[in-house]
C-alpha cells in the first residue's frame, strides 16, 4: 500500500505553503507559475490552496525552476540547496 505524502503534513508544514512562499519571494503571480507548469492560473491556485494534488512532474518542474530541492518544497528540509 502506498501513502501519499501530499495528503499529510510534513514537519508541520504542507507543501502548498512552501509553494506560496517561493512564489511570493520571487515576486511572481499564480498566472506566472501556471505558465511554468503549463496550466491555468486557476489550476495552479488549486495546487497552492490544496484543492488539487500537485503531480510529481510539477514538483520536479518547480524544484528546477526555483533551483531548490524537492525535499525543500515538501518541507522535509529547511535547506533550499540542491545536492
Amino acid at each position: 500500500m502506498f501513502v501519499c505524502i501530499f495528503d499529510r503534513q510534513v514537519n508541520g508544514m504542507k507543501y502548498q505553503r512552501r509553494m506560496k512562499e517561493l512564489r511570493q519571494e520571487n515576486n511572481m503571480s499564480q498566472a506566472d507559475l501556471g505558465k511554468v507548469l503549463k496550466c491555468t492560473q486557476v489550476a495552479y491556485g488549486m495546487y497552492e490552496n490544496g484543492k488539487r494534488r500537485l503531480p510529481i512532474c510539477g514538483l520536479i518542474t518547480l524544484a528546477r525552476f526555483y533551483d531548490v530541492s524537492a525535499d525543500y518544497i515538501l518541507g522535509l528540509t529547511d535547506s533550499k540547496e540542491r545536492k
